[in-house]
This record gives C-alpha cells, sequence and structure tokens, in this order.
C-alpha cells in the first residue's frame, strides 16, 4: 500500500511575501523570496499552462539583471502520479539559515553560510501533496524537492529545467562518463544540443554569472546532467544513460518515501564570487566523521605520469619514494599493476622501504565489477562490503593511509550507493579515498571529509593519450577554475616540467602556477624525480612549501578560456599564481588589497623568463598599498609567496 502524507487543507491559499526592497515593482505577484545581502532574487509564479516556476533576478547595484527567465518545476512518478500543474497550498514565512562549520580541507577552512528559506506546498490533480524547498543566499540559490509519506516509487522523470537568454554565452562539457572532456565556449547560433556535464558556466550580458550543479546527492537518487537537445537554450535535469556503466543497473531512479530530492544548485555573482563560493558543500550533509584528525591533505609523488606502468617496477617505486622525502611531500601513490610489482621488490618490499623514509603510502583499486571494461588489477577488492572490510582491514595493518579508487563508468543510483558505501568503510578504518574516473563532487567531503579528491577533468594524464592536449591545454587550463574546480577538489596531477608521451606548450611559470590555481586536498605532482631536482632553488622551494588545503581563496583577475590570477591563504602566507591560456604575451597588475593592514610582506615572485623554459626570481617587500606588474609569456604564468616580517 503506497500513501502520501496529507496535512495541508484543499483550500486555495494565496500568499505574497514581500521584503522591502527596490524590486517590489517587478514582482507585483506570487511569492518572492531575496537573499539576505539583498543581491539576488526569486519570484516563484504560475505560468499560463498552469505550471509552476521560478524567475532568478541579481542586482549588479549597476542594474537589475534577469538572470534566469525561467526554472520549470516538477516530477513525474511511477502510478501516473505527476507533479506539473499543482496548485499553491501553502508558502511559510522566511526562514534564517545561518551555518558556520569547519573543514579539514578545500578552499577554505571556516565557512559561513546565511539564507533565507521558504518552502512552498503544492497539489496535484490527485491531490498529492510536494513541497518545494528554496534557500537564497548571498552567493547563490538552492531549491529541492520533497514527499511526505510513505511508499516507493520510480522517478519517471524530473521536470526541472533553466530557460536561458540566447544571448547568454556558456562554458559547457559535453556528457561523458568519466567527466573528462573539453569546456567550449558558445552563444546565439553557436550553441550546440547535447547532453553536458556539471558543472555549466553562465554569463549574461551584465556582470552577472551563475553556475548550474547539484549537491547532497545520496543513495536515494541517482546523479544527473543536463541537456538542451530539445531546445537549445532550456537544460533540462536529464537522468544517467542506460548504456552508462556497461548497462549495469536502472537509470531511473527509485525512491522511499519520506524523500527529499539532491539540492539543486546555481551559484551566482561575479566571477570571484563564482570561484570563491563553497555552496555545493553548504548545503551538503554535515560531517558523519566525529574525529577528523587522522585526515591529513598533502603533496603526492606520482610514477604514472612519466611511466605508465611505473608501480610494476620496484626501482621505479623506490625513486618516487626518495622524491618525496626530498621534497619534503607526506605521501607516495602505489597506481595498478602494484599487485604485479617485480624488479627487486613486492608490495610488502614497498611499504618497507616507504615507511623507512618517513613517507606514508596511498594505493589504488580498480571498482571492478561487471560496470567497467577495464581490467586493470586489482579488481573487485572494494565491490563489496565483505571485500572492503577485509581490505581495509589489511590494508590498515600495512599501514596504508589511504586509497585511489577507479574506473565507475556511470551516475546510476546502484553506483551512487557504491560510492557512498565505499566511503563509510573507508571511514570506520580511518582510511582516505578519493575517486578517479568518476563523477564530479556533489558534496561529499562536507559529509565524508575522508573523501580527498575526485578526478572528474581532463588533467596532465591526457599528455599520454594522444596529441589534442599539447595545443587545448593551456586554454583548458585557464577554465578549469571558473567551473570543474568550483565545485569541489580536482585531481588534475599537475605541475610537470618534463615531456611524457606528447609534449607541453605552457611554459615552466605555467606549470609551477597550477600547484595553487588548481585546489586538491591530495595534490599529486606528476613530474619524474629529475623534473624537480634539475629546478632553480626558488621554484624547487616553492613546490616543496606550496600547501594543498587552503584557509581562504581569491579571484584576483581573469576571465575563462584567457587568463587567471588566483590569491589562495595558508595561515599568514599568501600564495598567488596566475596563467595565460593565449598565445599573445601579457603584462599583468598585480595588487596586494587583500593583505592586512599595517603588515609588510615579503614578496618572491617567480614569474616566466627570457623563454618557456626559464624563470625569472625576484624579491621585493611589499604592503596591501602595494602592486607589481608581471609578465606572461604566451601560454606562460607565474607563481609568488607573501609572508609577513616578524
Amino acid at each position: 500500500m503506497r500513501t502520501f502524507c496529507n496535512k495541508y487543507s484543499p483550500e486555495k491559499i494565496i500568499l505574497i511575501i514581500v521584503f522591502s526592497f527596490s524590486f517590489c515593482k517587478i514582482f507585483a505577484q506570487n511569492v518572492t523570496v531575496k537573499s539576505p545581502n539583498q543581491k539576488i532574487v526569486i519570484n516563484f509564479y504560475n505560468t499560463e499552462s498552469g505550471k509552476w516556476a521560478l524567475k532568478v533576478y541579481y542586482d549588479t547595484k549597476d542594474e537589475i539583471t534577469e538572470a534566469i527567465p525561467s526554472i520549470d518545476l516538477g516530477l513525474m512518478l511511477s502510478e501516473d502520479i505527476t507533479f506539473s500543474d499543482m496548485k499553491l497550498l501553502k508558502a511559510t514565512k522566511p526562514l534564517l539559515v545561518k551555518e558556520n562549520y569547519t573543514m579539514p580541507h578545500g578552499k577554505s577552512s571556516v565557512r559561513e553560510n546565511i539564507g533565507h528559506e521558504v518552502v512552498c506546498s503544492f497539489e496535484n490533480k490527485e491531490k498529492k501533496k510536494l513541497d518545494l524547498i528554496v534557500r537564497v543566499y548571498n552567493d547563490g540559490i538552492a531549491f529541492r524537492y520533497s514527499i511526505s509519506g510513505k511508499g516507493t516509487f520510480t522517478v519517471k522523470e524530473e521536470l526541472t529545467s533553466y530557460s536561458i537568454d540566447t544571448a547568454v554565452t556558456r562554458w559547457t562539457q559535453k556528457w561523458n562518463p568519466a567527466n573528462e572532456g573539453l569546456y567550449t565556449s558558445a552563444v546565439g547560433e553557436k550553441v550546440q544540443q547535447e547532453d553536458w556535464c556539471y558543472p555549466a558556466l553562465f554569463k549574461t550580458k551584465g556582470n552577472c554569472w551563475f553556475l548550474l550543479h547539484e549537491s547532497a546527492l545520496d543513495r536515494n537518487y541517482c546523479g544527473s546532467k543536463l541537456s538542451n537537445k530539445a531546445d537549445k537554450n532550456t537544460y533540462k535535469v536529464t537522468f544517467p544513460d542506460q548504456k552508462d556503466g556497461r548497462g549495469q543497473g536502472q537509470s531511473e531512479p527509485t525512491i522511499f518515501l519520506p524523500w527529499k530530492s539532491p539540492w539543486r544548485v546555481i551559484i551566482i555573482g561575479n566571477l570571484n564570487d563564482i570561484v570563491a563560493s563553497t555552496l555545493v558543500d553548504d548545503v551538503a550533509s554535515p560531517s558523519v566523521i566525529k574525529n577528523t584528525d587522522w585526515i591529513k591533505p598533502g603533496i603526492v609523488s606520482w610514477n604514472y605520469w612519466s611511466d605508465n606502468h611505473g608501480t610494476k617496477d620496484f626501482k621505479t617505486v623506490c625513486d618516487f619514494v626518495d622524491l618525496a622525502a626530498a621534497m619534503d611531500w607526506p605521501y607516495t601513490l602505489l597506481d595498478w599493476e602494484w599487485d604485479a610489482m617485480g624488479n627487486g621488490g613486492n608490495l610488502d618490499d614497498a611499504l618497507k622501504y616507504i615507511h623507512s623514509k618517513g613517507i606514508k603510502s596511498l594505493i589504488w583499486y580498480n571498482s571492478g565489477g561487471d560496470h567497467t571494461w577495464v581490467p586493470a588489477t586489482p579488481k573487485d577488492r572494494m565491490l563489496t562490503h565483505e571485500n572492503r572490510m577485509q581490505e581495509f582491514a589489511k590494508l590498515k595493518k600495512m599501514g596504508v593511509a589511504g586509497v585511489k579508487i577507479d574506473f565507475f563508468e556511470s551516475e546510476k543510483q546502484d553506483m551512487i550507493k557504491y560510492y557512498l558505501d565505499i566511503l563509510e568503510d573507508a571511514a570506520s578504518f580511518n582510511m582516505m579515498v578519493y575517486f578517479h574516473g568518476c563523477l564530479v563532487p556533489r558534496g561529499w567531503s562536507r559529509t565524508y571529509p575522508n573523501l580527498m579528491t575526485y578526478e572528474a577533468v581532463r588533467g596532465a594524464e591526457w599528455y599520454n593519450n594522444g596529441p589534442e592536449f599539447t595545443t587545448t591545454a593551456p586554454v583548458h587550463n585557464t577554465i578549469m577554475p571558473f567551473t570543474r574546480n568550483v565545485v569541489g577538489s580536482m585531481d588534475y596531477t599537475p605541475v610537470t616540467f618534463t615531456n611524457s608521451q606528447y609534449p607541453h606548450l605552457t611554459s615552466y611559470g605555467h606549470e609551477i602556477a597550477l600547484s595553487v590555481l588548481f585546489e586538491s586536498a591530495l595534490q599529486h605532482f606528476a613530474d619524474r624525480p629529475e623534473g624537480y631536482e634539475k629546478l632553480p632553488d626558488a621554484p624547487k622551494s616553492f613546490i616543496k612549501e606550496v600547501p594543498s588545503a587552503w584557509n581562504q581563496t581569491l579571484l584576483l583577475d581573469g576571465y575563462p578560456g584567457k587568463d587567471v590570477i588566483i590569491a589562495r591563504r595558508k595561515d599568514e602566507d599568501w600564495y598567488i599564481g596566475g596563467i595565460n591560456g593565449e598565445n599573445k604575451e601579457k603584462r599583468e597588475k598585480v595588487g596586494f588589497d587583500f593583505l592586512d593592514d599595517n603588515t609588510k610582506y615579503k614578496l618572491v615572485l617567480i614569474a616566466d623568463g627570457k623563454h618557456d623554459q626559464d624563470f625569472d626570481v625576484s624579491y621585493l617587500t611589499v604592503d596591501k598599498m602595494s602592486s607589481i606588474d608581471v609578465k606572461m609569456l604566451r601560454r606562460g604564468g607565474f607563481v609568488a609567496k607573501l609572508s609577513p616580517l616578524k
């Protein structure tokens, strides 16, 4: 017997929530909610067809921008239950949502989110009830569906869709299960009609930017993507393809009441608001791990990029252990084929050598099962709860600190359950986790802070996959801080000065800047040992010291596809990274107005030298009133470190 809770009376309630603000003439209808800082406004309205939708406005101070003209709402469930043509029964008074929490890693350590929440209760033609929970924060909005009662249903279709003005520029990545494609920008007639990965970035004619994503995905739903195949200017939330994961699992999720959907998240503001936002984490569930002292971010030496079968060779493994020790990095990774290690030692020998050098070990696994075509071993050791508990117990005894698990290839509901089961089982052994060949972050690192990073990016390993990345990487690298890396840690495996199977066009200054620009709690520096050993003293010292977790993040300048400069703070020190994605030399003026008042800082600037493989190092004393001019070669870059003078 399947029933819905019928807690509201059926009579029609007309409710208008109006805040005292200058937009009231625009919104002479229905329900309106405004962010605490007064910049973001949502209007609920009833369309001519009787369906409910949201309209989003953004106040840039110079003008009021209609950021998203319409967000259509609704669900279609099994048993012919449709939430589309609905009647508004009730809307709650705005509730102030204010929360503070800390994170052991990420773009900022202390988080504060503040917003207004309104719950609108609707009734469909069959008298079934659906709640829409809407929050308007200072850096965006989030909304989710909620159904009370008891029962089990299949969601046949989610009707959520975002209508975008044709003049809006968009940066999107064509859908692929590994989320490892390139972002392209398009506007007007150049917009293609495809399925698209999250997140997707948009810019209106004014200075309003917004990023579409989702958060708080749990076992009671599947991952989704965006599709504008039906209408090039309407991006509809769409379920996974049935063919994903070799056809294993169902693309339509099964829900168990009471139920809440994932949050549909829209980060809104200027580009600094986008880059600095933690909204995807903010709306996720709080940590289930009480003691996080064992969760330690850090730099990792990694042998796969320079030698795709490096972990099969004990001597290669030892070389990368020695590299980590020489560079004061805490970790080294044993990648695939560690179970076939030879040339002087096996896994036990490798772990003994790693730990004798004071380095912590991380180890790779194939996710296994029929969902992946990849036969690489070890395989299937993570597939069931029993397998995992046995393997984690063994790894704990062997002194392994974390696991890298690869090749998921699907975002269907069964795979979402698998991801979360891994995180929970690993946490019971104080085991850190990171995913490769996987989905993009969905806020899980807040709930399970032992989740350190995800791949889900076209990263440096694509220099091994073909010649394309040689030419596309410079522009691609300038887009990632505004898109993929906004929503969570990104294991790009950066900072490579030598060449792998296909060469770089980026300068050494560009490569070292990626250590700051790209945030990943476990940051794999992918070059071979000699790539770092041959560096001059200043850049070598920089990559020895650069953190992988941050207290604060600021965008100083940039535009996706052109260039980007980001400042990140760790304790009292600031680190700046900047890159040029274009084929022309640039000079950038970098100011320091973010520094503390009445404090002098020592600045170490490592910029492009006379050619791509040359550095120009300078030392200055600056304060918050200072600025510097920095040269970036074509496809160049720079880093800087600022430390307060005592």
